[in-house]
């Protein structure tokens, strides 16, 4: 319980940073806001199509009676909808991050910085391409694994009582944990460590990562309220990756990068 207090410390702390530094949130806000625009397209036209759409997947219910046929119909929109906003979640992150990777990059550098010592940050040393061809690979990787476990609890989703109540509780904590994954990608990117090595560091510590994604898991589900609340979540991710780092040197166990750092500017 300790662990899921302290992941949601640095979610909050990274609030803090973003609101006491108000250069850095209006930086921070507009690739979540390019990311929302296409959204509200996408999910305005599936909402629109969802009638037909579970129609084609039952076509064996065409003959069913009333009420049978609506209910099953009900039932597949409600499991499609949770499906959708499992995806959606992580898909909107890693969007907005891939979109935004040079303002997040900068906003993650900049916390770096400003809780350093001596006024330094880590770098990757890769040039910008570099950089951005290395989140688009990890975030298309990430939703790979996401996809999966969407397709396992739409499948899971169909059985009664279990379907409508411990696989949406399952969802959130996959959500939470792929989300604090994607936000601390860009710190850790910035220490030269590998995707592999971001999902092994965050499993070892999972009540810390759903302590960080399960607040963000949920209101994530509110598109607007995600757009606001990213720059702090990039923010407090960094913080999460700057406490790790020193745990593992204090291990002896240093991550690959993290010894190269940038001066202050």
């Amino acid at each position: 319980m300790h662990e899921l207090g302290t992941g949601f410390g640095y979610l909050w702390s990274g609030q803090r940073w973003v609101a006491s530094h108000g250069r850095w949130f209006g930086f921070g806000l507009l690739p979540g806001l390019v990311t929302l625009v296409l959204y509200i397209a996408v999910f305005t036209g599936a909402a629109f199509g969802v009638g037909d759409f579970t129609a084609w997947m039952s076509p064996f219910a065409d003959d069913w009676n009333s009420p049978w046929r609506g209910l099953f119909r009900g039932l597949l929109v409600v499991v499609l909808f949770g499906f959708g906003a499992l995806v959606a979640v992580v898909a909107f992150t890693a969007i907005t991050l891939v979109i935004g990777q040079p303002f997040y990059e900068r906003l993650s550098e900049q916390v770096d910085r400003s809780e350093s010592a001596n006024g330094t940050a880590p770098e990757s040393g890769n040039g910008f391409g570099r950089d951005l061809w290395i989140s688009t690979r990890d975030s298309v990787r990430l939703l790979i694994r996401v996809l999966a476990w969407a397709v396992l609890l739409f499948v899971l989703g169909f059985i009664p009582v279990l379907g409508q109540t411990v696989v949406p509780v399952i969802g959130i904590g996959v959500t939470a944990f792929f989300l604090a994954q994607e936000l601390t990608a860009v710190a850790w990117q910035r220490r030269g460590v590998e995707l592999r090595e971001q999902l092994a560091v965050l499993r070892g510590r999972r009540m810390l990562a759903w302590g960080f994604g399960v607040p963000l898991a949920l209101v994530f589900l509110i598109p607007f309220v995600a757009v606001l609340l990213m720059p702090g979540a990039v923010a407090g991710a960094t913080l999460m990756v700057r406490s790790l780092s020193e745990e593992n040197r204090a291990d002896g166990k240093p991550l690959v990068g993290e010894a190269m750092t940038t001066p202050p500017r």
